[in-house]
């Protein structure tokens, strides 16, 4: 239950004891709970959008939820987005792409990168089927911390002098194990929320994650804690979208 805590604080703003969130090892042994914790913020997400989708326009519930899931992480994945899209499109070597994501001052990249993804993430999601809405909600910050493993699994990690991702480089079991429940879920839900067409929405999400670990791969030859931000925060995306395109727009799924 400690390693549950351990992976509930470091993806959330939610403060809990010392004592019960444990040490680096109960957190690394929290990998396989990512999942569960995107799940949870999914249906936070999902009630609190019940909640106001009957007393506002819809334009400015999909905004607000939008801010909802960027603030219960306290912004970080933002933030690697921000660095990555930096780092990544700075047309530099190896080394250099690495210095500039570790720097901590946001460039113009990354500020147009975070405009433009919080716009698609409220324009997607305010172009969801209101049938297809609370699957889609649950299914965004599930499957954005699922990423968060698929990229640990599929690379290594490449900062020689440590970082915040450190503590999860290694066990490498737990985070398939992680990977192989975050998929079971996301493909379940997907079914459940949009019916057959569920399960090509999750495959093709993971498709994207993979695509992505490809291009950070061929960038930096593995993953850093940035890349980790950016990769839950473009899997967030793909889901309204992917839900749109197999839905024919606003006419239903």
């Amino acid at each position: 239950m400690r390693s549950f805590f351990g992976a509930l604080t470091f993806l959330t703003i939610l403060p809990l004891p010392k004592k019960i969130v444990g040490n680096e090892e109960t957190l690394a042994k929290g990998l396989i709970h990512f999942p569960a914790v995107g799940l949870l913020i999914g249906l936070g997400t999902m009630v609190l959008d019940h909640a106001l989708f009957y007393v506002m326009p819809i334009q400015l519930v999909s905004f607000l939820m939008v801010i909802f899931l960027l603030g219960v992480s306290g912004a970080l994945h933002l933030d690697g987005f921000a660095d990555t899209l930096d780092g990544f499109l700075s047309a530099r070597p190896r080394e250099r792409v690495l210095s500039i994501m570790k720097d901590s001052h946001v460039g113009a990249m990354g500020v147009a990168g975070i405009v433009c993804l919080i716009l698609l993430k409220w324009i997607s999601l305010t172009s969801v089927p209101v049938s297809a809405r609370w699957a889609t909600l649950l299914l965004m910050p599930l499957t954005g911390r699922t990423a968060l493993l698929l990229m640990m699994c599929l690379l290594t990690y490449v900062r020689r002098e440590g970082g915040l991702a450190t503590v999860f480089s290694e066990h490498g079991k737990i985070k398939w194990a992680g990977s192989a429940i975050g998929v079971t879920l996301i493909l379940a839900i997907g079914f459940l929320g949009f019916r057959g067409k569920g399960v090509i929405i999750g495959a093709s999400c993971i498709a994207g994650i993979c695509l992505f670990c490809l291009w950070a791969y061929r960038k930096i030859g593995g993953y850093t804690g940035d890349t980790l931000g950016a990769v839950c925060e473009m899997s967030e995306l793909f889901i309204p979208v992917l839900v749109i395109v197999f839905s024919g727009g606003n006419n239903g799924i």
